[in-house]
């Protein structure tokens, strides 16, 4: 499992139902530690109010992965096309192996969003349109985050 996340998200995303693609940007390896740079192509509905701030009905970002191979993990930060510098988004995936063909993966993150930061926000309106915002950032990055498991688990049983 810890192979194919890594090695094979790009083609699993027909079963990512919040995503449109994933480009591999950049990748090098060095012994058990591999390091990905991954563009990811957001799908799904936007609402109306976040789609006037970001000036289009699509989402991006960018996520920045460190896997060990020798500890199981993949260390991740992630980078919005928008809202960059009011959004963090960092975390780490645990691979934890259950026996023959089973595998648990741990997600632990942290989403911070600082609404002060969004350009372009009356801060009279800030509060409001934060809320928005950051109800829908929180529940699309949560949701694809969660769904990636699901997802493999689907490609690989069609591969047999």
């Amino acid at each position: 499992m810890f192979r194919a996340y890594r090695d094979e998200l790009p083609d699993f995303t027909a079963y990512l139902p919040n995503v449109r693609a994933i480009e591999v940007k950049s990748r090098t390896d060095e012994g058990a530690i591999a390091t990905l740079h991954n563009v990811w192509h957001g799908g799904g509905d936007i609402p109306a109010p976040i789609v006037k701030v970001i000036g289009g009905e699509s989402l991006s970002w960018d996520d920045f992965a460190k896997w060990d191979q020798s500890a199981w993990t993949c260390e991740w930060n992630i980078r919005t096309s928008v809202f960059t510098e009011a959004v963090t988004c960092s975390g780490k995936n645990t691979f934890i192996e259950l026996g023959a063909d089973r595998t648990r993966l741990e997600i632990v993150g942290d989403i911070s969003i600082d609404v002060k930061k969004v350009k372009g926000v009356p801060s009279f309106l800030a509060g409001s349109i934060g809320k928005t915002v950051e109800s829908f950032l929180v529940k699309q990055i949560t949701a694809n985050l969660t769904s990636v498991s699901d997802a493999l688990t689907k490609y690989l049983q069609s591969k047999g």
